[in-house]
């Protein structure tokens, strides 16, 4: 299949399979007689697997990782589970970190309901931050 039938079955750009190559993340393609680029058929169910990956927010080195085991004949199921615990404990942070983010603006939000410009001395740009 061509570069641009394998995007479209992808739903992805022919640059992006190009750069995909690059990074090792797909096999270089056969190459036609004429020079084209002609992908196996299993080729979209390997892009399929990278957008999976990005929309479970691993990097592109993260799932190449995966890749390579698989491709090295082993199981990655135990090294994508250490992989998805990270992201997780990470999202986790990121939550705790956003919610005290929130209740610090929520405080200066309700400090500020009331404002009294005329209590701000002229040094200040505003009391309320």
């Amino acid at each position: 299949m061509r570069i641009g039938e394998l995007a479209e079955a992808a739903g992805t750009t022919a640059k992006t399979l190009r750069f995909y190559e690059e990074q090792g993340l797909l096999p270089p393609a056969e190459r036609t007689a004429a020079g084209y680029r002609d992908y196996a058929p299993e080729a979209v169910a390997r892009i399929d697997f990278v957008h999976r990956g990005q929309a479970a927010g691993l990097t592109l080195a993260q799932i190449k990782q995966i890749l390579d085991i698989r491709d090295h004949g082993q199981a990655p199921c135990e090294h994508v589970r250490d992989l998805l615990d990270t992201r997780l404990a990470d999202i986790e942070q990121q939550i705790a970190q956003l919610s005290a983010l929130r209740d610090t603006i929520a405080a200066l939000r309700d400090e500020a309901s009331d404002p009294e410009p005329e209590t701000c001395s002229p040094d200040q740009v505003c009391r309320y931050l």
